[in-house]
């Protein structure tokens, strides 16, 4: 049985990755906001508004990378999921559409950076973007299945 038609599956993302994902979403976008023009031209009200939307949009982004990911791998049951895999095939697809997504925004003007943003010259988009999809959800997946990782040692007896 495919894996979108267990409650265990969606148990794992909705329960556990999703809201893992969105609070180290949060964290990073806060962290990073040095980065951007936009800490320097907007009031504190806006600032926070952008960080909740753009945490938001971070969301949705290692959501739908994490569906589609399962989705390429032909995952199964959760507990037969090859969870690297997974995880690996979902960080390429976020960070894919991160290059795709700074490069059309940054040329329409939707946001620029700022001096201490380090570029990327071969993608020319900014550095802390694609390490954020290497980072967060790498984070997020592995404390949303750390109880899975433990068990899996257990039963080995490692």
């Amino acid at each position: 049985m495919n894996w979108y038609l267990r409650a265990e599956s969606w148990s794992l993302i909705l329960r556990k990755y999703l809201p893992r994902l969105t609070l180290c979403s949060l964290i990073w976008e806060i962290v990073q906001l040095p980065l951007y023009t936009i800490s320097k031209e907007l009031r504190w009200k806006q600032l926070a508004f952008n960080v909740a939307h753009c945490t938001v949009g971070d969301t949705m982004i290692g959501t739908i990378a994490l569906v589609l990911a399962l989705t390429l791998c032909r995952a199964g049951k959760p507990t037969n999921w090859h969870r690297t895999k997974v995880g690996i095939v979902a960080i390429v697809i976020a960070v894919a559409y991160t290059v795709l997504s700074e490069r059309i925004n940054l040329a329409r003007g939707s946001w620029s950076y700022s001096i201490w943003m380090p570029i990327l010259p071969w993608f020319e988009v900014g550095l802390s973007p694609i390490v954020q999809w290497l980072v967060v959800p790498f984070v997020a997946w592995r404390w949303a299945n750390r109880q899975n990782i433990q068990m899996q040692r257990f039963k080995r007896g490692v």
